[in-house]
């Protein structure tokens, strides 16, 4: 147990690296969280300070996902000997890296760094999905691309993506019969995941229904 509590507390503060915080600081513009939408996000980030900064946080913060879920329990795995005694029915290296990434995905969200305000985890969730699952990561990112490209909506492309996960996973897996490994473990993890970023979009959900979400049409200058 305490080789897991290692890995969940190093997954959390990989998380947690405020990336659009530390960027707007950088670039001289104060807390991205005063601006905008006041969400510490890269795409805030992109509207505030141009595609430039933008996109380098995006990347950033995806990285993190994918640092996490993917290189941090190769540090600890041991099969002799697991950082924790699975008594569940999933896969046991597939349950450390959720976990991982879930770690992640939450020190993004209410980062250890910054007053636990942070952003609303998409671009870190899609990092963890890339180091588990990189078809149904290619997926969702054309979902996000085609809706966002339509609408020029972020947050409703962000939303469908995450749905797009587990529906992806139960087709390849249940129609196609392909063999994915740890789909049992995975396809419940897509499910709390598509959740959890619905559940941060929450406040878009009511402006979207309302019709007062804001479109991503333009992007100031880079400074």
């Amino acid at each position: 147990m305490e080789t897991l509590a290692i890995v969940i507390i190093l997954s959390y503060v990989i998380g947690s690296i405020p990336t659009s915080i530390i960027a707007t600081r950088l670039a001289d513009a104060g807390d991205i969280r005063k601006f905008g939408s006041g969400n510490a996000g890269g795409t805030n980030v992109l509207r505030m300070l141009g595609w430039k900064i933008g996109l380098a946080v995006i990347l950033f913060d995806l990285f993190k996902g994918v640092f996490a879920t993917y290189y941090v329990p190769q540090f600890f795995w041991d099969p002799a000997t697991l950082p924790f005694n699975n008594n569940t029915p999933f896969q046991d290296f597939t349950v450390v890296q959720i976990i991982c990434g879930i770690a992640s995905v939450l020190g993004h969200i209410w980062t250890l760094f910054a007053g636990f305000k942070g952003g609303k985890g998409v671009a870190t969730g899609a990092g963890m999905v890339l180091g588990l699952a990189p078809v149904e990561f290619a997926v969702a990112l054309g979902v996000f691309a085609a809706v966002f490209m339509i609408s020029r909506y972020v947050s409703l492309g962000s939303i469908l993506a995450a749905m797009a996960i587990p529906v992806t996973l139960f087709i390849r897996e249940n129609l196609f019969q392909v063999n994915i490994p740890g789909y049992h473990t995975l396809v419940y993890f897509a499910v709390a995941v598509s959740l959890l970023i619905t559940y941060t979009h929450r406040e878009n959900i009511k402006r979207l229904m309302a019709g007062t979400e804001n479109k991503l049409t333009h992007f100031k200058g880079s400074r």
